[in-house]
């Protein structure tokens, strides 16, 4: 999840090295899906874009290859270690048409409006995503695009059932619940556009599925719950011991393939509208 902003909750995945490097593979493995967003939604050559709630960098890198070096891309976060880590990863791949601020873009000024508004993984940390949608349309210029992917755990499991990975996904869950963080705001992104008074969203959904050893959504979980961990002890929800991290995502993988299964991802939902006035 890229850290989030616009009045954030308590982000229980936390800032370590550890969690920014997790948002990175998690990035990269979900970029196809983002992309793909993106481009229908309408990001592309020379556009201005905010990124909100920029994490580790990987939304702006992405979108920074759509606009092209005739476009522009801001990423903001409310973490000082985020922003330094995304800007050093800029400054290192030579990145010239992106830059990341400090801050929450809700309450921020810039010195010009935007084309578009981006984020993924940042409403569902927000207290009010309705206020923090509205505050952040006045960035866009007429007819600019909002943009946002946000997961649906809802539909994290597998099939059939593998007792650790169902475990793992609960855990992941409950924890996240008890945070205040939304883990069904996909589902969510048609009200909040329309309560924020934009017109009624385009949407997408897209699930990472597989089975076999290569499957990439055992590291995923596993390292979700590495950074959860010490949220998860602190709540008294699960001791390090119980979870066994050092072999999570092996255990995982062995029982859905001793199973023959499959397993899912949770839901990523995409909803995109353009300011009408």
């Amino acid at each position: 999840m890229d850290t989030a902003a616009t009045g954030q909750s308590n982000y229980a995945l936390g800032h370590s090295e550890h969690e920014l490097a997790r948002l990175s593979r998690q990035g990269q493995v979900f970029l196809p899906f983002t992309r793909q967003l993106f481009e229908q939604a309408g990001i592309g050559t020379g556009m201005r874009v905010l990124d909100v709630g920029s994490g580790a960098g990987d939304t702006s890198f992405l979108v920074a290859d759509l606009v092209g070096p005739g476009g522009h891309v801001v990423g903001v976060d409310r973490a000082d270690v985020a922003v330094e880590w995304a800007n050093a990863r800029a400054r290192s791949r030579q990145i010239g048409n992106v830059n990341f601020l400090l801050g929450d873009p809700a309450d921020m000024e810039f010195s010009q409006q935007f084309d578009a508004i981006v984020g993924r993984f940042v409403l569902m940390y927000c207290p009010d995503p309705v206020d923090a949608i509205r505050k952040l349309a006045r960035h866009l210029r007429p007819i600019g695009l909002m943009v946002f992917q946000e997961f649906d755990m809802d539909y994290i499991r597998s099939q059939p059932a593998a007792p650790t990975f169902e475990r793992a996904a609960e855990l992941m869950k409950r924890t996240l619940r008890a945070t205040g963080t939304r883990i069904e705001m996909g589902a969510e992104l048609y009200p909040v556009f329309l309560g924020a008074g934009l017109p009624g969203p385009s949407l997408r959904i897209d699930i990472l599925i597989g089975g076999g050893l290569e499957f990439q959504g055992y590291e995923l979980l596993a390292g979700a719950i590495q950074s959860l961990l010490p949220t998860m002890e602190q709540l008294g929800i699960a001791r390090a011991a119980e979870v066994g991290l050092p072999k999570l995502a092996e255990r995982m993988r062995d029982e859905v393939v001793a199973g023959k299964g499959i397993a899912f991802s949770p839901a990523l939902i995409g909803a995109w509208s353009r300011r009408s006035d």
